[in-house]
């Protein structure tokens, strides 16, 4: 990370970015209650499914979304 803005923006990224996963984890149901999800890879694959299914029912192109933030996420490096 070269300056203050790419740190900052990197680490306030990161720190979002965690903070969904967090709260998409908990989010599993089972007859008893709510349930832990079994690892954040299976949640990121689950949110990142769900997020394909959204794109979906509302016309967005989530390849093209894609492309973008992983340009994004190379200027906050």
């Amino acid at each position: 990370m070269s300056d203050n803005f790419t740190t900052r923006a990197h680490d306030e990224g990161a720190k979002r970015g965690g903070e969904a996963i967090e709260s998409y984890t908990y989010s599993g149901y089972t007859s008893s209650g709510q349930s832990w999800r079994s690892s954040p890879g299976e949640t990121l694959t689950r949110l990142l499914a769900d997020l394909l299914h959204w794109a979906d029912d509302t016309q967005r192109d989530f390849d093209r979304a894609l492309e973008r933030a992983r340009k994004l996420h190379d200027t906050e490096l």
